[in-house]
């Protein structure tokens, strides 16, 4: 049949609105199906999740977040970590089991400057800036007495304290596990592209919906205290990788006679830390490890830091640091991808 000019106006006009319906309706699609994207509170802090997947899984990512939550939490008094602080239980669920070996792994790694049971001097001097009166000496080493990691054994799946003082503090790994947890459980649903971020500790697959490697800025180290100031200082692209960030420029006290401390305290003196390592940023096989790291290095300086990375083919780090004239210069050893 032989179509006339209006027939053949009328098909092109509704060939052209099909594909015009097609694409709107594609928005937000990839080939592996709907992009989703969402933002939460946890922890006390922000997260936020991006994914692929034909399913709306932001309550079952959630529900796996308060899970950690209920096991590693100092500041949930019915997680099984509160509990143990108390000397309510002896017992180890599943999260502790598994993140307090890896916890000890790193403190044996970077010689004690990772340690979880620093928690009580760094609430000392954190609460003593706030409330205007500096803890003592005295003070200072009363509470080092209960700090080292080596004070805590696990014998199955209990954990045995020296002493019954002892107080275990996860704040400095939680995060990046957290982070883990949802990779794993979205890994588990099929998901191929997605990038998971919990207070700035961050674990990536596969590839953002431009089909390009997830693009991940590290902060210029500006002294700001409101976490307003984002200036970047480099872009690393994290593909099928895990990165976590720890820093002094936004987290800083000033004492009365205009010295700047440190929130960053070294277990082996019980006081802040006191160099000119500004930002330290990891790259590792899990956000765990990285978060470890990451503060690790933060206690240690750059240059102990540097002969840690040296024995650990497996980390990759962006240090931020100030030269002798106050001037910023970085030292890594990211390997660039294909």
């Amino acid at each position: 049949m032989k179509l006339n000019k209006k027939q053949i106006f009328f098909l092109i006009f509704l060939i052209a609105g099909t594909i015009f319906i097609a694409i709107n309706n594609n928005q937000g699609q990839t080939s592996r199906g709907q992009v989703r994207k969402f933002t939460e509170r946890i922890f006390g802090t922000q997260m936020s999740v991006t994914y692929t997947h034909s399913e709306d899984l932001r309550d079952t990512i959630m529900s796996c977040l308060r899970e950690v939550d209920a096991s590693l939490s100092m500041f949930n008094p019915k997680s099984t970590l509160s509990r143990i602080n108390r000397g309510e239980t002896d017992s180890l669920d599943e999260h502790l089991a598994f993140i307090l070996p890896m916890a000890q792994s790193v403190s044996e790694a970077t010689d004690g400057a990772f340690d979880v049971t620093v928690g009580p001097l760094v609430n000392a001097w954190g609460f003593g800036f706030k409330n205007g009166s500096l803890p003592t000496d005295e003070q200072v080493d009363s509470l080092r007495a209960n700090v080292d990691y080596r004070f805590i054994t696990i014998e199955g799946d209990r954990i045995v304290k020296q002493n019954p003082d002892i107080i275990i503090d996860l704040s400095a790994i939680a995060k990046g596990f957290g982070s883990d947890q949802v990779a794993s459980l979205l890994e588990s649903y099929g998901v191929k592209d997605f990038i998971v971020e919990i207070g700035g500790e961050i674990v990536s697959r596969g590839n953002n919906p431009k089909g390009e490697a997830w693009h991940i800025g590290i902060n210029r180290p500006v002294e700001d205290s409101t976490s307003t100031n984002n200036e970047i200082q480099e872009v690393v692209d994290v593909h099928n990788r895990a990165m976590a960030t720890s820093g002094n420029y936004r987290n800083f006290y000033i004492t009365e006679d205009g010295r700047k401390l440190s929130h960053t305290i070294n277990p082996a003196t019980g006081r802040p830390v006191q160099h000119s390592l500004l930002s330290s940023t990891v790259v590792a096989p899990t956000c765990a490890m990285a978060d470890a790291f990451a503060t690790s290095f933060m206690v240690m300086g750059i240059e102990k830091a540097k002969e840690v990375v040296e024995a650990h083919p497996e980390l990759q780090v962006y240090f931020i640091y100030a030269d002798s004239l106050g001037n910023y210069q970085t030292w890594n050893n990211l390997q660039k991808e294909d």
